[in-house]
């Protein structure tokens, strides 16, 4: 759909037309009317598809409407604070927000947008908060330590947009959000852009939103067709650095992020890739602000060819000329695996997104391939082949097997499955937020687990009077049966 049929006012059609854009994406195209009669939203879509113009074009649109008779928010030495308030997980993506603000926004006479993030002086943050002021994008906790010495004034918030609100509660923002949603007006318009709306971010969404319109428009299953997954088995630390280090001496190489799993892990990889005559730098939560905007500025200008950040920083980085994605270190959940590719195939370009593992990694290897429904390609490098023999790994779960639709193994109705998902000891390092299942197959082995002859074993109890069981005098081919922990047919 053309941007010319959506109802946007002329000035901000021509911004979007200057920055190369004729048409609209589907969340642009769903969720821009909704929002700009008023309507909160609940809006599901993927990194890459456009969803930041789907909210800040109809923040802009209604600046213009209001510029009329709203003068008095212009009078000198009084405090009416943004009318627009956009709250994101981190610095990066608020700076990128902010970008795209002042991008739509060029043809609108005296606009005004700040950012109010940590890792920068307070006196700045406090200059802006205190002068005229449209739009406010921020992270929570900075925004909640000026809220709480009075500097900021959200009284005549009439938007207030959650971008990625499903990360803004991992990082544990949930308070800080609940805080500041209570110092904005309650007949504000809320927009929630979150990759899922189960748990505690449906809650959430229940509790700040009114009659919510719901826009699903990307899914973790989504097939990334200008992606191309592949993945490497290592046998070890040195096979994988081979490994990566091939990689980033492929001609088609441009740009390359490589993901890692610690902070100590990407400023210990970039040093070494720099060691080997790569223009790297490392990017994480532990720099200053400032030498992580002159990080990303010498990204965005191709200086720096290869990028090694965490999750949390790499969150929010939008540069079209990222040709590669190397998950070196796995990510801690599934999902954070769809964010790490989609920063790589972004507009309308093609992408590689290659990971990294080693055996010890199958368990993650397998809950992401579940999460996503599809199969990770696996590859090898001519005179790199791994030693070992590539882990077993099963077939990806069709969605809504695990407790809805029936499918496969699983028959929805109690049952067992038909066979096990995964060997136990694949599965020894999965992380407290795996799914049920995981954690249940991934029990630490016990007392009970251990042959009797094995120091420490224990005889199971007898459904009498809770006594260990003992073996029948006169039956020596006696043995005692393991107990029941779990539904799956072992």
């Amino acid at each position: 759909m053309s941007f010319d049929t959506l109802g946007l006012h002329e000035a901000l059609t021509k911004a979007v037309a200057a920055s190369g854009y004729d048409n609209a994406t589907e969340v642009q195209t769903q969720a821009i009317p909704p929002a700009m009669q008023g309507h909160d939203l609940m809006v599901s879509a993927s990194t890459g598809s456009g969803k930041t113009a789907s909210f800040i074009l109809p923040a802009l649109q209604r600046i213009l409407a209001a510029r009329g008779d709203n003068t008095k928010r212009r009078d000198k030495g009084v405090v009416y604070g943004p009318r627009v308030l956009v709250l994101t997980p981190t610095r990066e993506l608020a700076i990128q927000v902010a970008k795209a603000a002042d991008t739509y926004g060029r043809h609108v006479q005296g606009l005004r947008v700040a950012t109010v993030v940590g890792g920068v002086p307070y006196p700045a943050q406090i200059k802006a908060l205190r002068g005229p002021l449209d739009i406010l994008i921020s992270t929570p906790g900075r925004l909640l330590d000026h809220l709480q010495t009075g500097k900021a004034v959200l009284e005549n918030v009439e938007v207030l947009v959650l971008d990625e609100a499903d990360r803004m509660l991992d990082m544990g923002f949930i308070d800080d959000i609940q805080t500041i949603a209570e110092h904005v007006p309650a007949a504000r318009q809320t927009l929630m852009y979150s990759a899922t709306f189960a748990g505690h971010v449906g809650r959430l969404a229940q509790n700040l939103l009114r009659d919510a319109k719901r826009i699903d428009v990307a899914s973790h299953t989504d097939t990334h067709e200008n992606i191309e997954q592949r993945l490497h088995w290592a046998d070890n630390a040195t096979h994988k650095n081979a490994l990566l280090d091939h990689i980033l001496t492929e001609r088609d190489m441009e740009q390359a992020l490589v993901f890692t799993s610690t902070q100590r892990d990407a400023d210990w990889l970039a040093d070494r890739l720099a060691e080997l005559g790569h223009s790297a730098a490392s990017l994480h939560g532990g720099m200053p602000q400032g030498r992580r905007n002159r990080v990303l500025q010498g990204l965005r200008t191709r200086h720096l060819r290869v990028l090694v950040a965490t999750d949390v920083a790499a969150r929010g980085i939008d540069v079209p000329t990222i040709s590669h994605v190397i998950n070196y270190g796995l990510p801690m959940k599934a999902e954070d695996y769809v964010h790490r590719i989609g920063r790589t195939g972004r507009a309308g370009r093609n992408g590689l997104a290659v990971t990294l593992a080693e055996r010890m990694d199958a368990g993650m290897i397998r809950r992401i391939q579940q999460f996503t429904t599809q199969d990770i390609p696996v590859s090898m490098v001519a005179g790199l082949e791994p030693k070992s023999p590539q882990p077993k790994m099963y077939a990806p779960r069709p969605e809504g097997s695990f407790g809805g639709k029936p499918s496969g193994g699983y028959k929805g109705d109690g049952k067992r499955f038909a066979k096990p998902f995964a060997p136990r000891r694949d599965m020894a390092h999965a992380p407290r937020d795996a799914s049920p299942f995981d954690r249940r197959d991934a029990a630490p082995r016990n007392a009970f687990d251990r042959k009797p002859s094995e120091p420490g074993a224990f005889a199971p109890r007898n459904a009498g009077g809770g006594k260990p069981a003992h073996r029948p005098a006169g039956k020596p081919g006696f043995k005692p049966q393991r107990p029941r922990t779990g539904g799956f047919a072992r």
